[in-house]
């Protein structure tokens, strides 16, 4: 059924506008206390490596933060000049370790699609049960255990430290190859030209490779720097940590936001931008001191009706609009887990499924048959 509501009934202009002045504050009040952490790890380490785990948290915390900023800044709604949410993008990025310009184009893509499952299918890259009920058992398996929600954690540190550098290795050698290829090809073609022709499935697009390219050295010099400053195993170890933790809080966060039970899930030809704003993206209530390292990124519904809207607005414009979000799926943190089951996509109902219900339905099929033992792993 049609959503009867039009995005021209939401009060969202007034909160477009962003404030130089509190974005700053923002970068000043998560960066400085960030690196102060630092200093103070290596302080309180000497003394004695049990006083570390709570500093180790507030850095995960601040680093989450940093991130949410970046998230900002990649929406170009921190800021007022597109520049400075670039550079400051970047710089942010540097902290977490990802390139900030790639992966904002990518979130794009994630906002001009949520609800419509077909072109892009979640966090995780969700199944559609005619695509599951195709598997066998041994693949069935592995999808289900893929995404259990402890593989949050090396997903998270290879998200973060590794497929960053894995991307720029292997798309520069790609590149390198396909220069090869064309140039024995046509001898003729000059060198800007040979680059300007090739295809990366690891950047769409010049500014893409060069903000990889950047992120890359800024990231890895960092790394050497700070380890013959710090120490090697000192720096590393608790970089890890940090890193892997603040990326385990921020795709949990942001698998909740669209992954839960009613959630929009559309084809392409039944699918409504504003219905997937709205009914495809939920309202996280978090607790106060969660709501500000996540920069208030909670009220994920007005995210979606206008990721113009600063982080430091989407409360106010959440509040204006309240009468119109009836249809806004609330959840809290205790509700995180039970989402987590919902890696299923039914295209018949427009509607996500977990594994257990759709084994539990699927027709007889001698070449498809489960057994109880792996039924049981399954959904364990």
């Amino acid at each position: 059924m049609e959503n009867p509501i039009k995005k021209s009934d939401f009060v969202l202009t007034p909160y477009m506008k962003s404030d130089d002045f509190r974005a700053t504050y923002q970068i000043l009040n998560t960066v400085v206390p960030y690196i102060g952490l630092w200093f103070l790890a290596v302080k309180v380490a000497a003394i004695s490596i049990w006083l570390l785990p709570p500093i180790i948290l507030l850095m995960t915390l601040f680093s989450l933060r940093c991130f949410s900023l970046m998230h900002d800044c990649g929406h170009y709604s921190l800021f007022s000049s597109k520049k400075v949410n670039r550079c400051v993008g970047f710089l942010l990025g540097i902290i977490n370790a990802i390139p900030q310009y790639p992966w904002s184009r990518d979130h794009a893509y994630h906002h001009k699609t949520n609800g419509n499952w077909e072109r892009y299918r979640g966090v995780a890259d969700f199944l559609s049960t005619d695509e599951f009920a195709k598997l066998n058992d041994k693949e069935r398996q592995t999808y289900a255990f893929i995404r259990q929600p402890i593989m949050a954690i090396p997903g998270g540190f290879f998200y973060l430290a590794i497929a960053p550098r894995m991307a720029l290795i292997i798309g520069v050698y790609d590149l390198i190859r396909d220069i090869i290829r064309q140039k024995q090809q046509h001898p003729e073609l000059s060198l800007a030209a040979a680059i300007s022709i090739h295809q990366s499935k690891h950047w769409q697009s010049s500014t893409e490779f060069w903000d990889l390219f950047f992120n890359n050295i800024c990231v890895i010099s960092s790394w050497i720097y700070l380890s013959n400053l710090l120490g090697a195993g000192f720096f590393l170890s608790v970089y890890s940590l940090v890193l892997t933790c603040s990326a385990v809080i921020f795709i949990c966060v942001f698998f909740v936001q669209h992954i839960f039970e009613g959630s929009s899930a559309h084809k392409n030809e039944s699918w409504d931008y504003l219905q997937g704003a709205i009914e495809g993206s939920s309202y996280l209530e978090l607790p106060l001191l969660l709501k500000w390292f996540t920069a208030d990124i909670g009220y994920h519904n007005i995210h979606h009706l206008s990721e113009r809207i600063p982080n430091y607005h989407l409360e106010a414009c959440h509040r204006q609009n309240l009468h119109l979000l009836s249809n806004v799926k609330t959840l809290r943190v205790g509700d995180m887990l039970d989402c987590a089951k919902f890696v299923l996509w039914d295209a018949d109902s427009n509607s996500l499924v977990s594994i257990d219900s759709f084994l539990q339905g699927i027709p007889h099929n001698p070449e498809l048959e489960v057994s109880p033992a792996t039924l049981a792993m399954n959904l364990k």
